[in-house]
């Protein structure tokens, strides 16, 4: 069965994601109030975005992983800027693998060489 995951603009400028098998029926029932509770409060609703899936169980997947994507990320795609999609998924805090590397070699720069003795005083 064929499915569609859509993206949402509610009264409040927050983005809805949601999937579903009749387009136009589920917009219609966000519409009137027979959605979800998320805009039910935050009608009323625009439909911004849409893709379709041959597969329901497809659309599902992709609207699980769009409703963990930031809002610039979704506007990207709402807007059909999908080539900075990459770049907005980059990790840019300290639990980055990579940021962790990249600490750890400063770390390493700051401390003196191992054949140096670091208590000048010789007392171990």
């Amino acid at each position: 069965m064929e499915g569609y995951v859509y993206i949402l603009e509610c009264s409040n400028g927050l983005y809805y994601v949601g999937s579903t098998t009749d387009l136009k029926l589920r917009i219609r029932e966000h519409q009137d109030g027979l959605g979800s509770n998320f805009t039910r409060k935050h009608s009323p609703v625009k439909l911004v975005y849409f893709e379709y899936f041959e597969m329901v169980e497809e659309a599902f997947k992709r609207e699980k992983k769009l409703q963990g994507w930031s809002r610039k990320k979704k506007e990207a795609l709402i807007f059909g800027h999908e080539w900075i999609l990459p770049n907005l998924s980059k990790c840019k805090n300290n639990s980055d693998y990579r940021n962790y590397w990249k600490r750890l070699k400063e770390q390493d720069k700051s401390k003196p060489p191992l054949d140096e003795n670091p208590n000048p005083s010789g007392a171990s």
